[in-house]
Parts: structure tokens; C-alpha cells; sequence
């Protein structure tokens, strides 16, 4: 499989998550509908940060087994357990310094004949919901960049039956995380134009491509730690801030349906991931 081919491959699994961004644009969701979105959000969500954080720990359990087989010393393991833990914590502490900076940061002021410069250069104002949006959706580009590392190393490797499955699964997994990015603002019925769900879909899908690219040439345990955990981290934050938005809509079982249906889409398209043996 030459270059050409393989970043063919990244393209593909990474531009399958514009087939969830459309939903984004519903109209009008009833608030039990709005919950139940949101809780779907959720549920996919809660299953990245379990399904990025394992591949992240791999390489420090493999270091924690070359310690216990006597093959490698304590370097790596403090090495590597750092990077996990200290990419978590600028994903999560990161978003919420940005979050609170956001909050608080004192509005220009507005009036008759005046207008705001965010007013002025993009001809709205940036809402919660697309704010959300945006961060699901980096996030999430940041995971499939990891992905995108794998596709490029196996076909690198000459593992192309490995490339060609890691690429349907993944495929199958963006779809459900264009869904992810837009459902806090179909749950508050906000439509977005079809540029910002452009935008949102190159932001989260793009760096599988770029992965792939990368991967292709050299493969790294701290670039894919490094990559991984500030995704973990970034899409914790979100689940945070979703979990307080459901709880005070109320509506407990629509909460607790929606994580499920989250979780099992999650589980389920990952059944062709592990299928491949990745």
C-alpha cells in the first residue's frame, strides 16, 4: 500500500463524522427529547474517555511489565505515568481555566448604533451550545488524531488487512461522534448553519487524516500518550458540563435511558475495532 493509499484510508475514516452533523439542525425538540439528546451525548462520550484512556495506559503497563520481567528499570514507568497524568490534567484544568476565562471576561459594550466584534465578524453571538459544540468537537479531534497514528503505523508496518479494519471501525465510530458534537445544540434547538457544522467536522475528523500522515512516517508511546490524554482530559470536562445540564432539566429517566443508548452505540461499533485485533 503506497502513501496515496493510506492517507486515502485516514481520509475516509475521519470525514464519516459528517454523517451525524446534520442532526444538529433539528427543529424544535420537545424537552424530554432534549434530554434524552443530551444524554446520548453522554453516554458516546463517557465511552471515548474510557475507550482513550486504555489505549493511553497501554504503554505504561507495558513499561510496569518490563519492570516486573527485570528487562527495564524504573525510568520509563515514572516517565510515562507522568506524561498520562499531566496530559489529563492540562485537558481537564485547561478547558475549565478556558471555560472560566470565557465566563467571566467582561462583554464590550453594546448599544443602539454599536455592535459587539464577534457581532460584527461572524453575525451572531457565541452561544453556551455552540461553545460546547466547539470543545466536543476538539476533543474529539484530538482522540482520532490517535487514530489516526494507528491507521498510519499498521500500514507502515505492512499490516494492511489491520489498516483496512482499523478504518471501518473508526469509520463507524465518527459517525457517532458527529452526533456527539451537535447534540447540545439540537437539545436546545439552536440550528446551526451548514459552515459551522463544515467547520466542526474538519475540527473533529481532520487529524485522523493527519494522524495517518504522521503515523505513516514514525510511531511514538509520547505522542500517542501525549495525544490521548489531552483528549481524555478535554472530553471529561464536556461530560462534567453535560451531566450539570441534565440534572437540572430534571427528567431523571430520560438521563439514565440516554447514557445507556450512548454507551451501547459506543460499545457496539467498537466490536469492529477489536475484531480487527487492534
Amino acid at each position: 500500500m503506497d502513501e496515496g493509499q493510506t492517507l486515502l484510508l485516514g481520509l475516509v475514516a475521519g470525514a464519516t463524522i459528517m454523517l451525524g452533523l446534520p442532526l444538529g439542525r433539528m427543529r424544535g425538540p420537545s424537552p424530554r427529547l432534549q434530554v434524552l439528546l443530551n444524554a446520548i451525548t453522554i453516554g458516546i462520550l463517557l465511552f471515548l474517555v474510557w475507550d482513550v484512556l486504555s489505549h493511553a495506559w497501554e504503554p505504561v503497563d507495558a513499561a510496569v511489565g518490563a519492570l516486573h520481567d527485570g528487562t527495564a528499570g524504573l525510568g520509563p514507568v515514572i516517565g510515562l505515568a507522568l506524561l498520562f497524568l499531566v496530559g489529563n490534567a492540562v485537558g481537564l484544568l485547561g478547558l475549565a481555566g478556558y471555560e472560566h476565562w470565557m465566563t467571566h471576561r467582561r462583554e464590550p459594550a453594546t448599544g443602539p448604533g454599536a455592535m459587539a466584534a464577534a457581532e460584527l465578524t461572524t453575525g451572531r453571538r457565541v452561544t453556551p451550545a455552540r461553545r460546547m459544540a466547539l470543545l466536543i468537537a476538539i476533543g474529539i479531534g484530538m482522540h482520532n488524531f490517535g487514530e489516526g497514528l494507528a491507521i498510519g503505523g499498521s500500514a507502515a508496518r505492512g499490516e494492511l488487512s489491520l489498516a483496512t479494519l482499523l478504518v471501518i471501525g473508526f469509520a463507524l465510530h465518527n459517525a457517532t461522534e458527529g452526533f456527539g458534537i451537535v447534540a447540545p445544540l439540537a437539545a436546545v434547538g439552536e440550528r446551526p448553519g451548514w459552515s459551522f457544522l463544515l467547520l466542526m467536522g474538519l475540527i473533529g475528523g481532520g487529524p485522523t487524516f493527519i494522524g495517518t500522515a504522521v503515523g505513516q512516517q514514525f510511531t511514538s508511546d509520547l505522542l500517542s500518550i501525549t495525544f490521548l490524554t489531552l483528549a481524555a482530559g478535554s472530553i471529561l470536562y464536556v461530560v462534567i458540563q453535560l451531566v450539570g445540564v441534565a440534572v437540572r432539566a430534571g427528567r431523571p429517566w430520560a438521563l439514565y435511558g440516554g447514557v445507556l443508548v450512548g454507551l451501547a452505540a459506543g460499545f457496539v461499533t467498537d466490536m469492529v475495532v477489536t475484531a480487527a485485533g487492534a
